[in-house]
């Protein structure tokens, strides 16, 4: 792992994890140094990239014919949200721009870029900036903030959400917290912002009217898969070939899109004869909807759906 001792490595791992779930200072940025950061690539990389190119493709289905031609990834650190987008668009990827203020994160960033084998990569422009109030954004089609506002206050947190916004014109802002309790309350935050700026909510609800989930009751979050290295199994000091990543997100954009008539909000549960599937939907909240062998292709679709999915699929007869 870029030559830093396993012991060093742990240590790195383990502050990582007490900064992310504890209380974060505002004034200094996270990763530290070479250590922080290749510990930071090994430990979170694989799990940001599943979980914004989860939320990346809910916007796609919403807004098909869409093609973004700038991209910028707002406290990007080493870039594993750039990478899912130019993952997601990769027959025409757009120009990425990443913002930090960690220039290790910055610096380990480019080296990624230039190894990989994505020339969009290759060319993005890393840029050292503080995330902040003061914040200024060039003008861009996508804005991507992912596992960013944990780190800021209150102030700053909308001042990001409102820059993004605004910068995106006639585009689209993707934002991805923790699965968590505190992370959704900072997803809605950001979703009300959003709102109030004149966007549309393209994914995960199926409107851009209130979140029907009372507050304090229960929290909106997804899981992503994510394959485990024999480096990131070392690191983690794990022993499955695999992880779930849970998260949280908002995608909004400019323009009208087609949501999802319900989303899958939980792991459906499969029965004999049938599958529970509990929904978020435009019409009538949360809801739970039983699908039975009688239900023939519907059922098929039911038994195949994963949580997160947009219900009911595109193929359903």
């Amino acid at each position: 792992m870029d030559g830093l001792p396993p012991t060093q490595a742990a240590q790195a791992v383990e502050r990582l994890i007490a900064n992310y779930r504890g209380d974060t200072p505002t004034d200094a940025p996270i990763l530290r140094d070479r250590s922080d950061v290749v510990a930071y690539a090994a430990y979170r990389m694989p799990a940001t990239f599943e979980a914004v190119r989860a939320a990346l493709d809910a916007l796609r289905a919403a807004a098909p014919g869409w093609v973004p031609g700038t991209h910028t990834d707002i406290g990007g650190g080493t870039g594993a949200a750039s990478w899912a987008v130019a993952d997601a668009w990769d027959e025409a990827p757009p120009s990425t721009t990443v913002l930090d203020w960690a220039e290790p994160a910055l610096a380990l960033g480019r080296e990624l870029a230039s190894a990989s084998q994505v020339p969009a990569l290759h060319a993005a422009d890393w840029q050292r900036s503080r995330i902040s109030s003061a914040l200024r954004v060039e003008s861009t089609d996508l804005v991507t903030v992912s596992y960013v506002l944990k780190e800021l206050d209150p102030a700053a947190r909308a001042a990001v959400v409102a820059e993004s916004a605004r910068a995106v014109g006639e585009g689209a802002v993707v934002i991805v917290e923790p699965g968590t309790p505190d992370g959704y309350a900072r997803i809605i935050e950001a979703r009300d912002a959003l709102i109030a700026a004149g966007m549309h909510i393209a994914a995960p609800c199926p409107h851009s009217a209130a979140c029907p989930i009372e507050p304090g009751s229960d929290w909106c979050h997804f899981a992503a898969r994510v394959s485990r290295s024999s480096l990131h199994r070392q690191v983690k000091g794990g022993s499955l070939a695999y992880e779930d990543e849970k998260f949280s997100y908002v995608a909004a954009t400019r323009f009208p899109v087609e949501p999802a008539a319900a989303r899958v909000t939980r792991k459906p549960q499969i029965r004999k004869g049938m599958v529970l599937l509990d929904l978020c939907t435009e019409g009538d909240g949360l809801r739970r909807d039983t699908v039975t062998k009688r239900h023939g292709t519907l059922y098929k679709n039911a038994r195949d759906a994963e949580w997160g999915d947009a219900w009911p699929p595109s193929t359903a007869e």
